[in-house]
């Protein structure tokens, strides 16, 4: 996986961005399909997964 932004990174760039995996190396639980691809805007920070409550990677659709 190519680990683009984590969980609490600030990014400079708008767009859509997409769940590449979780920061602690785990698999589980599974992201809810509206989790799998966020939209933000620029200067906003990257945020957990809500439904586990857990840090996650984020890279560029």
């Amino acid at each position: 996986m190519a680990k683009g932004y984590k969980t609490g990174d600030t990014y400079e760039t708008s767009g859509d961005y997409a769940f590449d995996g979780y920061t602690d190396g785990t698999e589980s639980p599974p992201v809810t399909q509206e989790e799998r691809i966020i939209p933000l805007d620029k200067d906003e920070t990257f945020p957990p997964i809500k439904s586990s409550k857990k840090g996650a990677y984020w890279t560029k659709v």
